[in-house]
């Protein structure tokens, strides 16, 4: 079988083109093209198959890959043909159909069946495109200048067959050729009528005369108009967030069931919800934050549903564990320390007494078989850490480091840890078929699940213990100082070693998106700035204010002399502390702190006694010496320097500390030193980094992007660098896009203005609810109810569900691919439902670290359901803004 491929595709001078075809299990085959004329490449192949999978690249003279395509192209051929000459185009990620052929669209298509192209010998053109429609009554046709192609009347257009989901083909004997021009168009399939032709010019195929050849014009970027794209609505809440009086005082999986059914009648697609790996580290209430999990894999135990397993309850504790879950369900938040305690006991005795035939169970069995890899070291580490009352593998008297062959035997019935094993091992089990059951159940109404994926992982979990070449422990990421907080974020993960993982083409993230991919149809990457750079700080600090970005290009002592500034490490990289300064930030109590925690350095100046000498030891002396305030003002104090000193193979190198113009040290310095130093930040913060960053994030992204078939969704709030939208947008992610977070230097964005790749909310889990919002800042609300509602006099005391209605739909009417909107926002909207206590609304505040996450609807999600005037409202906004 001969392929004839060719690309018509633009080179710079030295550069030249090659195919590689991707087989499974076999290694690449690699085809160079030769140049044609006119912007055409071409090369000839002999291959057998059935169907292939390959890519394009651009390569230097040394054979150096210089750009590739991020999307394969993917084509099936009928074997009675000999020859095929295929013509394509450069496949962009961020054509519409790579970002929307995805297992939402699946979910809309479920019973989908592929239509056969039936060949035949005169056939001279195969025409395939690819286009994922939403709509199930709309086909895709194609019309052209031809008699063949219906010469540009619409009622001669063609009704091409989707030969697989979102993909279009028609074989066509094309006689008249000459000059053959055409478009694609939207047919619908019940008036029989063309609704559009795409937009833009003609596209053009090549003539084939030849004899038992077929031209396969290989089409992409269907030119849709916006609002024939894919737009949906949904709804955002924490699994735990949700209220059942089935429950046990918290939300479980089996409760996604119910909010499906409310979403079902006001016509959202989409439910999102935050993290839901097993966080069980401390045991205790600081377990409730969802951001750090124990294992990438594993499912938290709190969304499991007692009285739903396998096994019942035994009889003997029915009427404790109803008086229990009374308790503990009329409680307006989460419970965390009495929900999990409880429910552990009954998980245990359940365990314990069917024991026998849990083991003995096929469908068990063949779980620990196909998890094995997650689900051993999982298991152990989880009877490490009840053994020794800590997740710190670090402390543990056995296996403090991870040897395979010695925690194999724990999956050994003869072992001593087996049975504790396998009950976790089993927990595993019981959520996955409790998730998996509430899935499907999603899927059956066509409505899709969005999950979200954190940036790090924690210190102490497995992967840590298990593959700690892949992370740098002797650091945290975290976040430069923002509205959220003033020193910054120490979410206290160790960053990744992108070093390490690349060795084995990222399969640690490839594997983590295909677990989540058996739950998720959608997936938010919180801080997807992190595959960008990280905000990176020593171990040694706890203020996010005292990080710097990873990577980033540094400031040399060269550059310092360069600017006409005389470098002094001391004065530069370590606290600056005088007289003044211990004035204004002690007052009377500065002579006690020189006396206890300084010692006297060169002119007049002071310096910390070694034992108090960084953040992380001041730290652990109020730890046991407690005084909050006088601890905050050392932390302050050991802040109070210019640049943070960084080792690159062997070599000092520095980085601006955030907002330098504004610590104390900076006042001390000379107007020549400050202009220079001001220069230096500027160009640190926002010049130099841009490329570098660029090219961080496209090395990764892409790799795992291709390993999912989720749709991805970026969470890019904070300090975004300039070349983050020209990225996200060149791989076809969706960014956020919170009114009253914008960008840009704006008091708000305006939701109508977004463009179709994005998610808008007015709100997020980390921000403060519409309603709470109002009240802070009575001049900031005022701004909004002026200029962005175009309200006449003074903005209400409260927010009233008549203007919060006018902010929902704002956040409809517009082109954006999804708006997604926290619960707590859609009741803000009427007065019977909003919860009567404001202060109950917020789930997180990323300024208090740690934060207990323990918010709780005040409503049954089965009591929605019978909210006919409030349901019949949404579903009416969500149908008329054309998101349904």
């Amino acid at each position: 079988m001969k392929l004839c491929f060719s690309l018509n595709f633009r080179t710079k001078l030295g550069e030249k083109v090659q195919i590689v075809i991707k087989e499974d299990g076999y290694e690449d085959k690699i085809f160079p093209l030769e140049y044609a004329e006119n912007g055409e490449w071409k090369v000839e192949a002999d291959y057998y198959s059935k169907s292939i999978k390959y890519i394009y690249q651009i390569i230097n003279q040394d054979g150096i890959v210089l750009d590739e395509e991020f999307s394969a192209h993917q084509l099936v051929f009928p074997h009675n043909i000999k020859e095929y000459h295929i013509y394509d185009v450069w496949n962009l990620k961020n054509f519409p159909e790579n970002y929307l052929n995805n297992k939402v669209l699946q979910n809309q298509f479920q019973n989908f069946k592929p239509q056969k192209v039936s060949l035949l010998k005169k056939h001279t053109h195969l025409f395939r495109i690819e286009v994922p429609i939403y709509n199930p009554d709309w086909k895709i046709a194609i019309i052209g200048n031809s008699k063949t192609l219906g010469n540009w009347l619409y009622e001669n257009a063609i009704c091409m067959k989707q030969t697989t989901l979102g993909v279009w083909e028609i074989p066509l004997n094309i006689e008249d050729q000459h000059n053959i021009q055409y478009k694609y168009g939207i047919l619908d399939s019940k008036s029989g009528k063309i609704l559009e032709l795409e937009t833009g010019n003609n596209r053009f195929a090549p003539s084939n005369l030849a004899e038992e050849v077929l031209l396969i014009k290989a089409d992409h970027q269907f030119h849709f108009k916006s609002y024939q794209l894919y737009h949906a609505a949904g709804v955002a809440v924490p699994v735990f967030s949700l209220r059942n009086s089935e429950g046990f005082g918290v939300g479980e999986f089996r409760d996604l069931k119910s909010l499906a059914d409310w979403s079902a009648k006001t016509k959202l697609k989409i439910i999102q919800i935050l993290p839901i790996n097993d966080t069980s580290a401390h045991n205790n209430w600081t377990d409730s934050y969802p951001y750090s999990a124990i294992s990438i894999f594993a499912l938290h135990p709190q969304y499991l549903a007692i009285d739903a397993l396998d096994f019942p309850i035994p009889k003997k504790l029915m009427q404790q564990f109803e008086a229990e879950r009374e308790i503990l369900n009329e409680n307006s938040a989460v419970d965390f320390e009495q929900m999990i305690a409880g429910k552990w006991k009954y998980i245990s005795t359940i365990f314990e007494e069917n024991e026998t035939k849990i083991l003995a169970d096929k469908n068990f069995k063949k779980f620990i078989k196909e998890n094995e890899s997650w689900l051993l070291p999982y298991s152990a580490f989880c009877v490490q850490r009840d053994l020794y009352k800590t997740a710190d593998f670090t402390k543990w008297k056995t296996h403090k480091k991870y040897i395979a062959g010695k925690i194999s035997p724990f999956f050994s019935p003869k072992n001593k840890n087996f049975k504790n094993a396998m009950l976790h091992s089993w927990v595993q089990f019981q959520l996955h078929l409790q998730l998996k059951e509430a899935v499907d159940y999603l899927h059956d109404l066509g409505i899709s699940l969005k999950g979200d994926l954190p940036i790090g992982i924690y210190r102490h979990s497995v992967e840590a213990w298990t593959e700690p070449n892949l992370f740098e422990m002797e650091f945290q990421a975290g976040a430069p100082p923002d509205q959220f907080s003033d020193l910054g974020q120490n979410w206290g993960f160790p960053t990744y070693n992108w070093e390490a993982m690349k060795e084995d083409g990222f399969l640690w993230w490839k594997n983590r998106f295909q677990a989540l991919e058996q739950y998720f149809d959608a997936m938010r990457i919180d801080h997807i700035l992190g595959f960008f750079r990280i905000w990176r700080m020593p171990i040694s600090s706890v203020q996010g204010v005292l990080g710097y970005f990873n990577p980033a290009i540094p400031v040399t002592t060269k550059e310092f002399i360069a600017h006409g500034i005389q470098f002094n490490k001391d004065r530069f990289c370590n606290p600056f502390i005088n007289d003044e300064i211990l004035w204004d930030i002690f007052g009377e109590e500065c002579d006690t702190v020189k006396t206890k925690f300084l010692q006297i350095s060169e002119h007049g100046h002071y310096s910390f006694n070694e034992e108090v000498n960084t953040q992380r030891k001041i730290s652990d002396y109020f730890t046991d010496n407690p005084n909050e305030d006088l601890e905050q003002k050392m932390l302050s104090l050991c802040a109070n320097v210019l640049f943070l000193i960084e080792e690159k193979e062997g070599v000092e190198v520095f980085h601006p500390r955030f907002n330098l113009n504004k610590t104390n040290s900076y006042k001390y310095l000379t107007n020549g030193e400050k202009q220079q130093l001001d220069r230096i930040y500027h160009d640190y913060f926002f010049v130099r980094q841009d490329k570098l960053w660029s090219r961080n994030a496209l090395e990764k992204l892409p790799i795992i992007l291709n390993a999912t078939k989720m749709l991805i969704c970026g969470e890019d709030l904070g300090l975004v660098p300039a070349c983050m939208p020209e990225v996200m947008n060149t791989l076809g992610i969706t960014a956020l896009k919170v009114q009253r977070m914008p960008a840009e230097n704006i008091p708000f964005s305006n939701p109508e203005n977004t463009t179709y790749l994005n998610v808008v909310t007015p709100s997020t889990h980390d921000s403060s609810t519409l309603r709470q919002w109002w009240n802070e800042d009575r001049n900031i609300t005022q701004n909004y109810f002026s200029t962005q509602l175009k309200q006449w006099g003074t903005a209400p005391s409260d927010l009233e569900p008549q203007i919060a209605e006018m902010i929902l739909k704002q956040h409809l009417y517009n082109n954006a691919m999804l708006a997604i909107f926290p619960i707590q926002e859609f009741f803000a909207t009427d007065f019977q439902l909003r919860n009567p206590n404001l202060n109950d609304e917020r789930i997180n505040n990323p300024a208090i670290f740690p934060h207990n996450w323990k918010y709780r609807m005040h409503l049954n999600v089965t009591d929605l359901l019978t909210s006919e005037k409030f349901n019949n409202k949404i579903a009416a906004w969500v149908v008329d803004s054309g998101r349904f």
